[in-house]
């Protein structure tokens, strides 16, 4: 039987023996490899940074409690698929449904704006929420639509200059609420969130908006706009005075 001793030992020997593997590896790479590893490892910092410093700056604009939300006399309902590529329902896109329908019970919003993206006959948004929004028991008279949401940045942006909504409760993830709200509070939107429910799993979209927020923040300072504005179409005003 090993004695503790010589197993320490071995474990020493191989601790120092695999420190040496990797210094030269490390010296066997060309200067080139090293900067690009480099790069990769500053670019991993920077794409995390974002994310966190994003979420910090506007966390106090969001909420999940129906009844802590402040009246807004519009919501800014956030599109996506119905369904998923599997054909199964898509439950960031029903859960943002169920949570402007609470929105509308409670009295919390006047009008619901449903954003989406509309690009063919066979894809739209909007017009699949209104539908949905019908079934769950909301009046049409108080759904409007969206037809040209196709990114956040223009919904956010269009619901100011198109729909003249300057005071706004975004409906959607947390995580994507985050980002709608960073847009808002750079074009001086008066904006909160009411924050869906986040399906179990799904950690590839969760992933993928780390580079969303690295990307918006390029659309933000190269100023790029919606891809169309067109003709004024104000809202109606709020039902509530004084909203």
């Amino acid at each position: 039987m090993m004695s503790p001793k010589t197993s320490d030992n071995s474990s020493s020997i191989l601790a120092v023996t695999y420190s040496r593997f990797l210094m030269s590896v490390c010296r066997l790479l060309s200067p080139a490899v090293r900067y690009l590893a480099f790069f990769f490892s500053f670019l991993l910092i920077l794409v995390i940074l974002t994310d966190q410093l994003i979420g910090f700056y506007v966390r106090k604009n969001i909420y999940d409690d129906i009844n802590a939300i402040p009246h807004r006399p519009y919501a800014l309902v956030l599109g996506t698929s119905r369904y998923f590529s599997d054909n199964s329902l898509n439950l960031f896109y029903y859960n943002r449904l169920l949570s402007a329908q609470e929105l509308v019970k409670h009295n919390k919003v006047d009008y619901l704006l449903l954003s989406g993206d509309n690009r063919t006959s066979q894809y739209n948004e909007p017009r699949n929420m209104f539908y949905d929004l019908r079934k769950l028991g909301v009046n049409s008279e108080f759904m409007y639509l969206d037809f040209a949401g196709f990114r956040t940045l223009d919904s956010v942006i269009r619901a100011k200059t198109i729909f003249h909504a300057h005071s706004i409760t975004i409906v959607s993830q947390k995580f994507h609420c985050e980002r709608a709200l960073f847009i808002a509070q750079y074009y001086n939107i008066d904006a909160i969130c009411y924050a869906a429910e986040y399906p179990d799993g799904h950690y590839g979209v969760r992933v993928r908006e780390f580079f969303a927020r690295l990307y918006m923040i390029w659309d933000l300072l190269t100023e790029k706009g919606p891809y169309f504005l067109g003709e004024p179409e104000p809202l109606p005003p709020p039902l509530m005075p004084g909203s």
